[in-house]
């Protein structure tokens, strides 16, 4: 039937299509009663929605908050009222007016409840500040975990799913010494650098964040599954992905584009011209984050993004100082050189259990008589003389007269981390 001036067309479907392909477009447009005044709904919920709309994404939402004044308003515009914002058009404007009225915030909520995740979105006091400064913020982040006002000294780092041996050890070095500093480290728990940079944060009893590059609920690569609990639990787990949706290379840009939104700045450890972490990096720029890199051999595929960003004006980094000096805002000169040094110390206390064995009996006693140390730990008396030259090389311990033994004053200082294993 066709419409009548004045009355709104008859369907038993609010969106109109059980009506003659000529009407359907004149039902989608009349506005007495939008859909969405059937029930009251929040930006927060409206949020949601829209972030589980496909073919629309954080920039075009943007948007269209800003012409109609709110995200739920987007959710009742008419379709002319949402074809008039730029760059929406008569399309985009069915594609939003079709999808959403089978969207439901509380489904959603609920699903990921079920997961352990909860949902933050930009009007949420959570919401990380540090990525409502970027051109294109999440409408809606899926979170396991705890998001700490502390995440705002984040330090991403990226690299080579195809790690080396060199590449590993770096990414674990490094990502031990800034959490150690103080820094939230940030990944994208890949394979190769990014798991072994997690790793090492968990390692150094720091917190870490794990951005995903698809949804909570198809968590990738598998083999992580351990390591996401890990992280969970001292820290979190992030995704913007709806539920249901795969990881695939249409979705790694977007998750690349968190992780350097997150943090301070992108430390590149391994990567090939053409990868992931360049990507990271480039957005980083264009977010206005530092960039740095750590050099490699000059015949590993590896060593090219990293050389590549150091030639074009990344910081080249070889340890904690490099990092420190590129946050001075941070880190006054004072702060540096008491972080340096204690790193220092902390470098020297990573030892064998023998070692720590001897560390551990000297830790709360002035000094110790050799047999008194002999009964401690356990050790006969040939392996603790061979144990305590190696301390000393190590400008760990030292000897006093009367065969007596002491830690370092400046070793003292620094905490000793729980034993892992016994001699």
């Amino acid at each position: 039937m066709p419409a009548v001036a004045g009355r709104r067309p008859r369907c038993r479907n609010r969106r109109g299509s059980c009506l003659p392909p000529a009407c359907r477009t004149t039902a989608a447009r009349w506005t007495i009663k939008p859909w969405l005044e059937l029930r009251s709904m929040t930006s927060r919920e409206a949020y949601i929605v829209l972030n589980r709309i496909e073919g629309i994404g954080p920039v075009k939402v943007r948007a269209l908050c800003e012409a109609l004044g709110s995200p739920e308003a987007v959710l009742s515009a008419s379709a002319d009222g949402l074809a008039a914002v730029r760059g929406v058009g008569p399309k985009g404007a069915e594609n939003i007016v079709s999808q959403r009225g089978g969207l439901d915030a509380g489904r959603e909520e609920a699903a990921a409840a079920k997961l352990g995740a909860r949902l933050v979105t930009p009007v949420d006091p959570d919401y990380p500040a540090s990525l409502k400064t970027i051109y294109d913020p999440p409408l809606c982040l899926y979170v396991r975990g705890a998001l700490e006002k502390k995440d705002e000294q984040a330090l991403a780092i990226v690299g080579t799913r195809r790690v080396s041996h060199y590449g590993a050890a770096q990414a674990e070095r490094l990502a031990y010494q800034a959490s150690k500093a103080g820094f939230v480290i940030v990944s994208g728990m890949a394979r190769g650098i990014d798991t072994v940079a997690h790793r090492a944060a968990l390692k150094a009893g720091g917190r870490t964040i794990a951005v995903l590059g698809g949804a909570m609920d198809k968590l990738y690569p598998p083999e992580n599954r351990e390591l996401a609990e890990e992280i969970a639990a001292h820290g979190a787990l992030i995704s913007e992905f709806p539920l249901g949706r795969e990881p695939d290379r249409t979705t790694f840009p977007y998750r690349n584009r968190v992780v350097s939104g997150l943090s301070k700045g992108v430390l590149v450890v391994e990567a090939g011209l053409d990868s992931g972490a360049m990507n990271t990096a480039e957005q980083a720029l264009e977010q206005g984050r530092s960039v740095m890199a750590v050099p490699g051999r000059v015949d590993m595929e590896g060593s090219k993004g990293p050389h590549r960003l150091i030639q074009n004006g990344a910081r080249l980094v070889e340890d904690l100082s490099d990092i420190l000096k590129e946050f001075e805002f941070l880190f006054p000169p004072a702060e540096q050189a008491r972080l340096v040094r204690q790193q220092d110390a902390r470098q020297r206390l990573t030892l064998a259990p023998a070692e720590e064995s001897v560390v551990r009996a000297l830790w709360t006693e002035p000094d110790l008589d050799f047999d008194d140390l002999i009964r401690r730990t356990g050790l006969s008396s040939a392996r603790l003389m061979t144990l305590s030259m190696q301390l000393e090389m190590k400008r760990v311990l030292r000897r006093l007269p009367g065969r007596r033994l002491a830690l370092m004053d400046e070793i003292r200082q620094w905490e000793l981390s729980p034993a892992e294993e016994t001699p």
